[in-house]
């Protein structure tokens, strides 16, 4: 799997870590730019490759009356346009067999919620669009056992696969990041941190995911120290209002701050 395989990825030859960032859930055509807009200035920038990422749809909801989206042609198409406004690839996630296919037709990369990845259909039918499958691990899941997730996209007849870590359950409502974890599944396919999923703290009795996002820095920090080949990073410009997600994302402002300090440390990383 290499970063020349994704369309219109910019900044390949960097030597910097990628970024798949971006809202939680497609809420609406205005948010989904006004985000692009101002990571695409950021990772320009500091020279980071960046896929925009925006859910079409969120089927893993603790509640009946959480939100699951806006209709899913119309947040397709709204990634598309993303795309093609801002030249940019996109990435989001599916659930279904059916969704494969169809989510295939306007983004480059599909992503297997932590979740489902042992859903070997799933798998299958992402693997065969053609797209980049990011495989994100299960939080009941060793890193060791992600090597036969990846076996099942090869199997399928392909080599684009990412492991995607997101945090491992430490009791019923906290996750912890094992970074022991990072050079194992980097052996089976390029490895990627997501930083605010493993923040998370999940199962709360409200019914409604809490979070630590005052700790972003800090895992993301350790995530470039320890070489993880990309980061996955939910952001808002109004955390406290956002559909889903909101209580681990990172506000928008404080990107660019996070992203120079992580560029600059992983260059000194490259110089080990």
């Amino acid at each position: 799997m290499q970063l020349q395989d994704i369309p219109k990825l910019k900044h390949i030859n960097s030597n910097n870590f990628f970024l798949l960032c971006g809202p939680c859930a497609i809420e609406g055509e205005d948010m989904a730019y006004r985000i692009a807009e101002k990571v695409i200035s950021i990772t320009d920038k500091l020279e980071i490759p960046y896929i925009f990422k925006g859910s079409f749809k969120k089927a893993n909801r603790s509640r009946i009356d959480s939100f699951t989206g806006i209709g899913d042609e119309k947040a397709l198409e709204i990634l598309a346009k993303v795309s093609e406004k801002f030249n940019i690839p996109t990435v989001t996630d599916i659930h279904e067999v059916s969704d494969a296919a169809k989510a295939a037709q306007y983004v480059d990369v599909l992503q297997i919620p932590a979740f489902l990845v042992r859903q070997t259909d799933l798998v299958v039918a992402a693997a065969k669009t053609g797209k980049v499958v990011n495989l994100k691990k299960g939080q009941f899941m060793s890193p060791e056992a992600m090597k036969h997730a990846v076996q099942k996209v090869k199997d399928a007849g392909s080599d684009k696969a990412w492991i995607t870590d997101r945090g491992t359950m430490f009791g019923y409502q906290d996750m912890i990041v094992d970074f022991r974890g990072i050079p194992t599944m980097r052996q089976y396919a390029p490895t990627v941190l997501d930083v605010t999923h493993s923040l998370q703290q999940p199962n709360q009795s409200v019914g409604v995911t809490g979070g630590r996002p005052d700790m972003i820095e800090t895992i993301a920090r350790a995530g470039i120290v320890n070489n993880v080949d990309g980061l996955f990073i939910e952001t808002h410009f109004d955390p406290a209002n956002a559909k889903s997600d909101g209580a681990n994302m990172l506000h928008l402002d404080n990107l660019e701050g996070l992203m120079t300090n992580l560029v600059a440390i992983r260059k000194l990383v490259n110089t080990f």
